[in-house]
This record gives structure tokens, sequence and C-alpha cells, in this order.
């Protein structure tokens, strides 16, 4: 098991209710890997550098993971194809 930080920006119009729904499908995905989630910080809405899908805000989540390194192209092929997750960005930490 290797330990990761995953970083996402969420589309930032979604109320709390669909911000939670989000972040808990995403927790579902690693548990589903094998992984576990250690640690969640919701960062909450903050101005983009660009503009990304005309949007110029974002809602950004930190969660460090704890999974094989095997199941991590599964999780972002499904968080590219998952809609409110405009961006993301998993690296390993040491």
């Amino acid at each position: 098991m290797r330990k990761y930080e995953l970083v996402c920006i969420v589309q930032p119009e979604l109320d709390e209710t669909a911000f939670t729904g989000v972040v808990e499908k995403v927790k579902g995905w690693i548990g589903e890997a094998g992984g576990s989630v250690d640690k969640v910080d919701v960062w909450g809405k903050r101005r983009l550098a660009t503009v990304i899908r005309k949007q110029r805000d974002g809602q950004y989540v930190l969660l460090n993971v704890s999974m094989p390194s095997k199941a991590t192209a599964e999780l972002e092929r499904n968080l590219r194809f998952f809609e409110p997750v405009m961006r993301h960005m998993l690296s390993v930490v040491e």
C-alpha cells in the first residue's frame, strides 16, 4: 500500500449535499480498489488560475489515501469521466 494525495476541483455550483455525494463517490471508488481514505480536507470554493469548462471558481478537496499502486489507473479513469470533477491530481507521498 502506497500513500497518495488526491486533489479534486469540483464544480462550484453544487450545493453542500451534492458536493458531499461527489466526495463519497470518490471515497467509494478508493474502497472498491482495496484502499482506504486516511483524511479528507475540504478547502472550499477558490478562484481558479485559468478558466476550466467556462468556470472561474471551483470547490477544492484534498484526500490523503492509502491504496495499491496498480489501482491508481482505474481511479484516475473514473475521475476523468466523472462530470462534477473538473480537474484532479493524484501524487505519491514520500
